[in-house]
């Protein structure tokens, strides 16, 4: 924002900023939109710190969120890891069964935000608005899996803000392929808990 180089005098100055005080108090009272939320994702490797965009993916993160606080990513795996592009986890067991999921959510990936390194998107089918409780994240900046016109992208709704080395070190994972599964790391990527973190 350009400062505004027009003069207030000194005997007015503060009968602005009690007026500009009480406004703000009022905008604030009336105005109270949720923080956007934090999760921690411990693995058997690492642990990952993620800053969850509820403001522009709210449909997304409250459906993560139901899922975290019913504890269904615990003992989980990362089952789907490439080096230079992404690791993909939240749905199967480490003997590679899925679990049960909820109802999908509608596609969001017209949120304007983008798949670069370190953001989290929501995996699906080629039905844009299959995605259930599965996500990534992105390794490497993946531009190609944005919403372009024509073409629904891979919803993002967070990302990383602490333990980047450890999504680094889960993508160099030596991988195997389990029936139908491809790329499967062969000394499994446990996610332990997926918890909350206190903003306060």
């Amino acid at each position: 924002m350009i400062a505004s180089t027009r003069f207030i005098p000194v005997a007015l100055a503060g009968f602005f900023l009690s007026v500009l005080a009480s406004v703000s108090v009022a905008q604030s009272s009336s105005e109270t939109p949720l923080p956007n939320p934090q999760v921690t994702i411990t693995t058997n490797v690492g642990a990952i710190s993620v800053r969850l965009f509820r403001d522009k993916a709210p449909l997304a993160v409250e459906n993560f969120l139901a899922y975290v606080d019913d504890g269904f990513y615990d003992g989980t795996i990362f089952h789907r890891v490439i080096p230079n592009f992404m690791i993909q986890g939240g749905g199967l067991t480490p003997d590679m069964v899925e679990k049960p999921v909820g109802e999908p959510v509608i596609n969001e990936s017209k949120n304007r935000l983008h798949n670069v390194r370190g953001t989290l998107a929501m995996a699906r089918t080629s039905d844009p608005d299959s995605a259930t409780a599965q996500f990534f994240i992105n390794q490497r900046t993946n531009l190609r899996l944005d919403w372009q016109p024509g073409a629904p992208g891979y919803t993002v709704f967070g990302e990383v803000i602490d333990g980047m080395s450890t999504v680094d070190y889960i993508s160099t994972s030596p991988v195997q392929a389990i029936g139908p599964h491809g790329n499967v790391p062969i000394d499994a990527v446990i996610i332990t808990k997926i918890e909350r973190k206190s903003l306060l």
